[in-house]
């Protein structure tokens, strides 16, 4: 009797779980499908979209990361326009490609899409490599990148995820892990990898990726109108605002830039290209002052960079009058534009009508529009 109660109570609990798994199982089939659905009614129409030409796709995600659709689809269409093919961009000087990325910032993308784009030109006849391992390789394609071309391209089961995908999984699902965390970028990729479908892995992760865009937003998502009402445990709990989770960020490094803007009479300035593993590598810029706080007009005249720029007499002038706030990912630089006449120097060969040729970062790329509207 012992013994069959046993079984009996064994036999029940196995029930109970394996019913549990098909619940679940339904449960993340459901999810994909009605994401696919979703997608196909309401995808945006991106010109990316119209091919599987790894190309483009490249061009396409290495572009959009840390960058809005809107944004990067002037940049997207500016590149292919200009390098139509991984050769034409492999044969372009790296200033160029940094001059047509002017603006886009994290211009260690442009760079490394360059170095990889010589790579398969001179290494792999121009071949992109077909599989998740394989893209790996290249220079600047983690992840996600991977994921995206492998599965849009070569129908390879492997998933993205981005910050759209990290929303909707963690509100979904009600997960709480970090999603900045290693445990937590394990455990999302490994959930997101079980969600995929296998027949159409491509356009299930354009599917969630979208969704997460332009219905799950990160404020004031569409939850009247989603799909997913019936099943969404941060709806269900009212916890949507809490998720997705991150880890606090790491301390803000606040720098003090002054440039040194050069005029002198016959029209010529200095700009240097920018060396070192630092932020705008490659980018050209004018002298730079760097302090640990806020100079004004007699540290900069005393400081030994300027004294030794400028041997002989000069004019002095502060260009804005409040500090520029240049907002990065780890560090803020408040930055003074310092215009400096003088009548002749050695140092300053560039042409005023020639500037606008040079790659630049925003901050001074900004500062010139404003600076040549009032000259």
């Amino acid at each position: 009797m012992i013994i069959n109660r046993f079984r009996k109570r064994k036999d029940l609990k196995l029930s109970i779980n394996y019913n549990v798994i098909l619940q679940n199982q339904f449960k993340m089939m459901q999810f994909s499908k009605t994401l696919i659905y979703w997608y196909l009614q309401n995808k945006r129409e991106l010109p990316w979209r119209t091919t599987k030409n790894p190309y483009f796709i490249w061009l396409s995600e290495i572009m959009l990361q840390q960058t809005r659709v809107a944004q990067g689809l002037v940049y997207y269409l500016k590149f292919t326009e200009t390098f139509p093919t991984v050769f034409d961009l492999a044969n372009a000087d790296e200033s160029m490609v940094l001059k047509l990325w002017q603006g886009l910032g994290y211009y260690s993308r442009a760079r490394n899409l360059h170095f990889s784009a010589k790579y398969i030109a001179e290494n792999l006849g121009g071949k992109f490599p077909s599989t998740y391992n394989d893209l790996l390789q290249l220079k600047g394609v983690g992840d996600y990148t991977a994921s995206a071309i492998a599965s849009i391209c070569f129908d390879e089961a492997t998933a993205v995820v981005d910050g759209n995908v990290y929303r909707v999984l963690a509100r979904y699902f009600g997960i709480k892990t970090p999603i900045n965390a290693s445990k937590g970028i394990k455990e999302f990729k490994k959930l997101a990898q079980t969600l995929i479908d296998t027949s159409q892995p491509g356009v299930f992760n354009q599917a969630i990726m979208d969704f997460g865009a332009l219905h799950c937003k990160p404020q004031n998502p569409l939850c009247e109108t989603c799909p997913l009402v019936d099943s969404c445990i941060a709806l269900e709990k009212k916890i949507i605002k809490e998720l997705p989770v991150k880890e606090k960020k790491l301390r803000v490094r606040n720098r003090f830039f002054n440039y040194l803007v050069v005029v002198t009479e016959d029209d010529k300035t200095i700009l240097t290209e920018r060396k070192g593993k630092g932020i705008w590598q490659g980018l050209y810029q004018f002298p730079l002052l760097e302090s640990s706080k806020k100079l004004n007009e007699k540290d900069v005249i005393l400081s030994e960079e300027f004294t030794q720029l400028f041997p002989t007499e000069t004019t002095i002038s502060l260009f804005n009058t409040n500090e520029i706030v240049h907002k990065l990912s780890h560090q803020h630089l408040y930055t003074s534009f310092w215009i400096v006449k003088i009548s002749r120097l050695s140092a300053a060969k560039i042409s005023w009508k020639n500037i606008q040729k040079y790659p630049v970062p925003v901050l001074i790329a900004n500062f010139l529009t404003k600076f040549e509207a009032t000259n």
